[in-house]
């Protein structure tokens, strides 16, 4: 019971500081709490029947094909229906930086539930090896599913002010972006190798990606007047 506590910090923490992070990019025109919250809480709602339908396939595959197919797709999917069903819809879903924000946002409430399991699975083994794996996860997993998510959300947040016609095309290519980026970021944790590409090249990679969305994104905001 002494280490729930400092174990629950660690497992949130790092969910609570990447959601700031990426909340005050948007400099124009916040986002309401309310919506943000809102959109945090159901990513981490969608990690239950996530996991339920990876555990059900992976019955039938193995660790390494759920890792590299099937948790990408079905992850990254369902953290879109959740924007796209809710906030999308919304009036304050008006300027292609809200794609970012909320795709994030949702990225980050999957990976804080994820990572409240992972670390409180891992202090089981012992106290030690949870604050590793918290460690790892907050600096790798975590911001990871944010950067995932953006794609889409960058997308979503073009498609927004696109003509009808052009949307479904658009918003395609950022799934399948963020599923393939899941896929190889999966991929490169299960070897050595992989882990040290995974960290000096492929990670530094995606943040470049997204920090160049959210700069044109930014760019395209109504709400980008000289002063």
């Amino acid at each position: 019971m002494d280490l729930f506590v400092p174990f629950l910090i660690l497992a949130i923490a790092p969910g609570l500081f990447w959601l700031w992070y990426f909340y005050h990019r948007d400099k124009y025109e916040p986002e309401p709490l309310s919506w943000i919250a809102i959109v945090y809480l159901l990513g981490m709602t969608i990690t239950i029947p996530v996991a339920f339908l990876e555990g059900t396939i992976g019955l039938l595959l193995g660790d390494f094909l759920i890792a590299i197919a099937i948790a990408p797709v079905l992850e990254e999917y369902a953290k879109y229906i959740v924007v796209r069903s809710t906030v999308y819809q919304s009036v304050e879903f008006n300027e292609p930086m809200d794609g970012i924000v909320y795709s994030t946002a949702v990225g980050l409430g999957f990976a804080t539930l994820e990572n409240i399991i992972y670390v409180f699975t891992s202090l089981e083994t012992s106290a030690v090896f949870a604050l590793q794996t918290g460690v790892i996860r907050a600096i790798l997993s975590v911001p990871g599913h944010a950067l995932f998510s953006s794609m889409w959300g960058y997308a979503l947040g073009q498609a927004k002010f696109m003509a009808p016609s052009a949307r479904p095309a658009v918003i395609a290519g950022g799934l399948i972006a963020a599923m393939i980026s899941h896929s190889i970021f999966n991929l490169l944790l299960f070897s050595d190798i992989g882990v040290a590409v995974l960290v000096l090249v492929f990670f530094p990679f995606i943040w470049w990606i997204a920090l160049r969305h959210i700069r044109r994104a930014l760019a395209q905001s109504p709400f980008n007047h000289p002063r």
